[in-house]
Formats: structure tokens, sequence, C-alpha cells
């Protein structure tokens, strides 16, 4: 009986312990910081086209991430991708002249938000709580890049073809 009793604890304390590795890891894949969120001021930035981004993507500057994307919706007026980004408030010195591209990790990778720093000549605000950016850059849609290579010259052809000679 007794010896039942042990082999029961030390099976449940096993099960616990590989459910909490489970939940671990799951959170670390998901991207997920945790219960304690770091202290940030959100910035908004404008986009042709988004591409594949999602909410929680990484804002990197080369390559050390430096914010999150907070949320992602579409502005009524102009119906263009507003993207809503969390900059941590440690990197609270970006120059409003900065620059947002949406890059791709790899060919087929996930989305990110890559941030150039522009130039400080000390005259430059600095981004705060609200910031809007304008300097933006859209994704590169691989399918539309395809596209391009395989139709591309065919409709400039097809163009030239239809326009009348002139004469000088």
């Amino acid at each position: 009986m007794r010896q039942t009793i042990k082999y029961e604890f030390w099976v449940g304390l096993f099960l616990l312990l590989g459910i909490g590795a489970l939940v671990f890891l799951g959170l670390k894949v998901a991207n997920i910081q945790g219960f304690s969120e770091a202290k940030s001021y959100k910035i908004y930035a404008t986009f042709e086209n988004i591409g594949g981004l999602k909410v929680r993507a990484p804002l990197k500057v080369g390559g050390v991430v430096i914010g999150r994307v907070a949320d992602i919706s579409l502005n009524e007026k102009t119906y263009s991708p507003m993207v809503t980004i969390a900059i941590d408030e440690r990197y609270h010195e970006i120059p409003e002249t900065s620059a947002l591209s949406i890059k791709t990790s790899g060919l087929l990778g996930e989305q990110y938000i890559a941030l150039s720093i522009g130039f400080d000549d000390g005259e430059v605000e600095m981004w705060k709580e609200g910031s809007r950016v304008t300097d933006t850059k859209s994704a590169l849609v691989l399918e539309d890049l395809v596209g391009q290579f395989l139709y591309g010259d065919r409709n400039k052809s097809e163009a030239d073809k239809n326009e009348e000679p002139t004469v000088q």
C-alpha cells in the first residue's frame, strides 16, 4: 500500500512537470511574453499592403526586437491597413525621420517590421505615444512578384504592338 502511494506521487509529479513544460513551450512558440508586459508606447503606421503581417509580429532594428505589432485595422476613410506598434519604452530616442518597412524572414518565413533609424540633427522630434509614421514601405508579396515576372514583359509587348508607330 505504501509503495503504491509513493509511485502515484512520483507519476503525478512527473505528469505535472510534463504539462508545465508543454505550456512553457507553447508560450515560447506563440511569442507570448508572459504575464508581465513591459512598459511601451504606441505608434501608428499606414501601409498600402501588409501581406501576411500578424498581430504580435516583431519590430526589429538590425535583427534586435524592440517592439511588437499590437493591432491591425483598416482606415475607414482611405481603406488602407493601419498598424499599431508597441515599442519598448527603453527605445524612446527614435527620430521621426525613421522609416518602417515590412520584411520577410527567409523566403517563406514570418513577416516582421524593420525599422530604419533616421537622422537626428537636434531639431527633429522623437517618436512618442500616438506618433504617426508617414515613411513606410509595404510588403513584397511573392505572388505579385511571380506574376510580374511571368506576365510583366508580355503585357508590355502587347501594349507596344497596339501603339501606332510615330514618324519623326
